[in-house]
Order: structure tokens, then sequence, then C-alpha cells
């Protein structure tokens, strides 16, 4: 009688875990957006206004979900409000539009800070001997599972969309390229071949190499040439905030970003 009772718990807490996110999904999504929060995504992001009318309404869809789902954190005396939950759902939930991947399901927090954060590190230095040195960061991704953002610099981001600079943007970027396992730039593909993926962003990445160290002109930022992974989150920057200049100078580079991403930010302009 134990035996079958013990079994019977397993396979209801089985059947629980995964009839209850399904059911609870479907009750997030019956509610109505809410007007206030439709009034911070215009306020704060008004070029999502030129999606069409179903992307708005898979872009509202994704943001509730969002939403409910994650934890949000204040941290360094910061209090969460429906502003920064709804804006940084929002951003986040343009990297995933159309692609019909889930609404990052592994990850759980999101750490918000008022300002730039320090975080210890260890370094190597020359010499061989290894030291603590405190730096100074916007945000972070740790793996798949939380997301460390300065409010400050979300807002940053969003006022001025088209410097190529935002960090919830490169933070949730990080989260796609960690599904496949680590962060190396090369995430999951649906849609992309693998090979010119390959082909064409690690060209990319040594062209922009070789621009920092001569320092030229270009439309990425210099910190993408740090590593695959950080060239993947600043050329997503670029793609959304620099279409026109991303897809004049690097075509390619562009073409594949449009199929992966499955938007063309050209068409908000």
């Amino acid at each position: 009688m134990t035996a079958i009772y013990i079994l019977f718990i397993m396979v209801t807490i089985v059947i629980i875990s995964f009839v209850y996110p399904s059911w609870r999904d479907k009750r997030i999504l019956k509610r109505s957006f809410p007007s206030h929060w439709q009034a911070i995504v215009q306020r704060r992001l008004p070029f999502l206004q030129k999606l069409s009318e179903a992307e708005q309404k898979q872009l509202q869809d994704m943001i509730k979900l969002f939403v409910v789902k994650k934890n949000f954190y204040g941290c360094g005396g910061l209090e969460i409000n429906d502003d920064i939950r709804v804006t940084i759902a929002a951003e986040a939930c343009l990297l995933i539009l159309n692609r019909n991947i889930g609404i990052y399901p592994t990850l759980r927090h999101i750490l918000v800070y008022p300002h730039a954060f320090k975080v210890e590190r260890q370094q190597h230095n020359p010499d061989g001997t290894v030291s603590l040195v405190n730096s100074g960061l916007l945000g972070e991704s740790w793996d798949t599972s939380k997301v460390i953002l300065s409010w400050d610099d979300v807002e940053h981001g969003i006022e001025n969309f088209n410097d190529g600079h935002n960090v919830v943007l490169h933070e949730f970027s990080h989260q796609l390229d960690s599904e496949s396992g680590s962060a190396n730039g090369a995430p999951l593909l649906k849609k992309n071949s693998y090979q010119l993926w390959a082909k064409v962003l690690s060209k990319e990445f040594e062209s922009l190499v070789k621009a920092s160290e001569g320092h030229d002109k270009v439309v990425m930022d210099y910190y993408g040439a740090t590593n695959p992974a950080e060239f993947f989150a600043v050329a997503t920057e670029a793609f959304f905030e620099k279409p026109q200049q991303m897809s004049r100078k690097h075509p390619e580079l562009y073409n594949e970003f449009k199929t992966y991403y499955c938007v063309d930010p050209l068409e908000w302009e």
C-alpha cells in the first residue's frame, strides 16, 4: 500500500508539473493588457507602434508572461515598479518576437541596481599571480538563470535607441547565446545555416578586431572584439539600433541576424 501511495504521489506531481504551467499561462493570456502598461511601452519604446497589429498583440502577450513568471529584485535601495518590469520585459521580448522559443524558459531572476554596480573578480597577471579587482558593470548575464542590470543604463539605452548601446538587448542576447550550452557567439539556430553563420560571424569578428587595433571608425562597438560571445551581443545591439548603418556596411551579417531574430528593424524606421 505504501509503495502504491508513493507512486500515486509521484505521478500526481509529474502531471501537475506539466499541466499547471500551461493552465497558468492560459489564465495570464486571457487577461487584457493593462492600459498603464501600454502607456509605459508607448512612452519608453514608441517605435514598437510600427510593428504590425499581430506583432504588437504577440509582444503584449509575451510581456504579460514575462512580468508574471520572472522574479524582479531591487538592489542597492531601488524599489521595483511596473515601469521597470514592463520596460525590461518589452525589450527582452523584442529579441524573441516571431520565434516561438518560449519566454526565456530557464531565466528565473532579474536583479536591478539603480546605477552601475561593482563586482569583485579574479585577474590573472602577466607574472602568473592572481589578484582581486573591482570592476564596474552596467549589466551581466549569469548562465541562463539570472540577469543583472543597472536601471540608469537601461533608461539611457532606450532614451537613445539609435546609438548601438543597449544593456537590455546586450545581456538578453547573452541569455539566448547560452541556450546552446555555453555563451560563445553560436546560439541555437532554427532558420540559419550553421555553416554560413560561422563563416559570416567569424569574418566579421576578425574584421572588428583589426578595426579596434587600428582605431578605425566602425558601426559596432569595439567591445565586440573581446571574444565571439561579446561580438554576438554587440552586433545584436547594432542590428536593432543601427539597422541602416549595419545593413549598408555589413549586409551579410545583417541578413544573418534578420533571419535569426525573425524581424527587420529597417521596417521600423
